[in-house]
């Protein structure tokens, strides 16, 4: 037999665990002293591997793994743990001695393997951690592991944007992708982290991405690569051997939506059916046909010839009565107070595809991910719009915010002076600009008037100049009443606010917590994460039991985690009174990102004692990990993930 042996260079090394702490510490108490175990499901590739081997990290733990190539085989999982002959009875007692196993890809066990690992549980005396996934089909032994209540069950969802940006710029080591960048990879792949890491790795290695000016990030526009993993997901759309149903599915890979018209049956129903049932395609309320995954139509786009690309492509030109609607709805929503996440694929294809966007749409696009706390996503869409319109006054205002509130007041000042400045532009050809009072430019009575102010009502409760003026960038010129209150000066908003915004402002002025807390829930509802994290911040120097201000604060740092790095004034330190001197500084190093050896090396202590000390520092500010601590600790340039 030969061995080849790699260079341990080119083997690929698993991605930092990131995200899933709430999962990790359910699973670990699972798995604790008195405990049975769990089981945990969830789609493939969503990283339910990845989650169990982080929980049984530095364990004495036994492994076994189902495989479809030994379903047949008895107890084949078990071949090093028990011998070829045992029986079930055999089985159980050669594993009396084993405390704590891990089975993985359960599905696939066979079925003595299955029937033994019901029987463990059944006597309770191992400890188990299954992982199975969901859609395949498992033996009756396994799925009885739940169904009849003998170990809990953990399902998995998608791992969240936040967290997916959180574990891409961990894995890129410098190399930072652009928020628009996250965006589309956590769409196409809806949480599958296999299919994640296989898009990246393409990305980079066929050169498909462009540096984003006067940023250290990068931006991927353009084509899908097809890779094995792209294609194995995809095969069920791509061998799709009907003439017709392969008809719809391209037509909306280059035109989706496409409406249902019944009457002149511009889509065939007899192939649109089976379709719908296998859940390729989905039709809303309104009859409009959309692909059901977002992955199919790049895919489509890819497989087709030039000349069919060709006649089916629909041209940016062409989006412009789509892009005007998905304008309008988030204008309309920003209105109504509602910034919740809303469907507005049509710009989203634009950027995917490397197309201009215009200025007028990028800047309420940008408003909407500004007001829900997306910052970094703000100012992407700005940079999009300002390559469509470098002197658009709405993407540089829109830009500007973003900037403020991310904590750089000097950048955010130079943007709004007038002073040149790219926007961070994506380096590629410049398109010709749009007619600036055409069908997506900004007018007069756009929702957002470049020139405008409307920062007093619930339109816009935090006005652009008086944001900014607050971050101390550049002086209010009015419509700051929602602005004084984020600083703490609710009396200056005295019967200038409606509705949950005046609720805010009575209840800072009355220094009421619990009230502070309310508004902050009532804002988080309505998609104002940065708004509700500041209130909750707010209500933490309000009230007047510990335990209360501790819950607000561990409220406040999780939903300023998700604000994409935003440094206002309400979130800066988010009182540490409570701590010690020294916890106080040992917190405030960890927080700039100093290891315990570093901190023990700095102030001569032992690392036991840093650990100790940041420990108990944990349990009082309520955060749960290093990474809560940029918002926890007043560090003027840092810049929190």
């Amino acid at each position: 037999m030969t061995t080849y042996v790699r260079d341990p260079k080119t083997l690929e090394l698993p991605w930092p665990f990131t995200g899933r702490e709430d999962e990790l510490e359910l699973v670990r108490g699972a798995l604790a002293a008195g405990r049975n175990g769990i089981v945990i499901t969830g789609p493939a590739g969503s990283g339910k591997t990845r989650l169990v081997a982080e929980a049984v990290r530095g364990t004495d733990c036994a492994r076994v793994a189902g495989t479809p190539e030994t379903r047949r085989i008895r107890f084949a999982a078990f071949a090093h743990l028990v011998p070829e002959s045992a029986s079930l009875h055999g089985a159980l007692q050669h594993l009396s001695g084993v405390r704590l196993l891990l089975v993985d890809d359960a599905h696939l066990l066979d079925d003595a393997s299955a029937a033994l690992v019901h029987q463990l549980a059944v006597h309770g005396r191992t400890r188990l951690l299954v992982v199975t996934t969901d859609g395949a089909s498992a033996p009756g032994a396994i799925s009885r592991l739940w169904t009849g209540e003998l170990l809990p069950r953990l399902t998995l969802e998608p791992l969240p944007r936040e967290d997916t940006a959180r574990l891409l710029a961990a894995e890129a080591a410098g190399a930072g992708l652009d928020p628009l960048t996250v965006n589309r990879l956590h769409r196409l792949c809806r949480g599958d982290l296999r299919l994640m890491r296989d898009l990246t790795g393409a990305v980079r290695e066929h050169a498909l991405l462009t540096r984003v000016e006067e940023t250290q990030e990068w931006a991927w526009r353009g084509p899908v690569p097809m890779t094995p993993t792209v294609r194995e997901r995809t095969a069920h759309v791509l061998e799709r051997t009907c003439a017709e149903q392969r008809g719809i599915l391209e037509r909306l890979a280059f035109a989706e939506p496409l409406p249902l018209d019944l009457e002149t049956d511009r889509l065939d129903l007899r192939a649109l059916e089976p379709l719908e049932a296998d859940t390729l395609v989905h039709v809303d309320d309104r009859g409009a046909v959309r692909l059901a995954h977002p992955l199919h139509g790049p895919v489509l786009r890819a497989a087709a010839g030039r000349l069919r690309a060709r006649r089916l492509s629909r041209t940016p030109e062409q989006c412009g009565p789509a892009l005007d609607a998905e304008r309008d709805e988030l204008s309309r929503r920003i209105e109504r107070a509602d910034v919740r996440q809303a469907p507005a694929p049509v710009g989203e294809w634009l950027v995917a595809e490397g197309a201009p966007v215009p200025a007028g749409y990028a800047a309420v696009r940008a408003r909407f991910a500004r007001l829900r706390g997306e910052l970094r996503e703000a100012a992407a869409w700005a940079r999009q719009g300002l390559l469509d319109g470098a002197e658009d006054p709405s993407c540089r205002r829109e830009l500007a915010l973003a900037t403020a509130q991310s904590g750089d007041a000097t950048t955010a000042h130079e943007i709004l002076g007038g002073r040149p400045h790219g926007g961070g532009a994506v380096t590629r050809p410049r398109a010709a600009r749009d007619d600036a009072g055409g069908s997506t430019g900004v007018t007069g009575a756009d929702a957002y008037d470049a020139a405008g102010s409307t920062g007093v009502t619930g339109a816009d409760p935090y006005d652009a100049a008086g944001s900014i003026g607050a971050i101390g960038a550049i002086g209010a010129i009015g419509g700051d009443a929602y602005d004084a209150v984020r600083l703490g000066d609710p009396e200056r908003a005295a019967g200038r606010l409606t509705g949950v915004f005046a609720e805010h402002a009575d209840a800072l002025a009355r220094a009421d917590g619990p009230a502070l807390d309310q508004v902050a829930r009532q804002l988080q509802e309505r998609g104002f994460l940065l708004f509700a994290a500041e209130a909750h911040a707010q209500a933490v120097r309000a009230h007047r039991d510990p335990r209360a201000a501790r819950t607000s604060r561990m409220r406040a740092v999780a939903l300023a985690r998700r604000c994409q790095g935003a440094r206002t004034p309400a979130l800066s330190g988010l009182v540490l009174g409570e701590l010690t001197a020294r916890q106080r500084q040992i917190v405030t190093l960890a927080a700039t990102g100093l290891s315990n050896r570093q901190i023990a090396e700095k102030l001569t202590l032992s690392v036991r004692t840093v650990g100790n000390h940041l420990y108990s520092a944990y349990a009082r500010l309520g955060a749960g990990d290093r990474g809560a601590l940029p918002w926890l600790v007043q560090l003027p340039d840092a810049q929190p993930a």
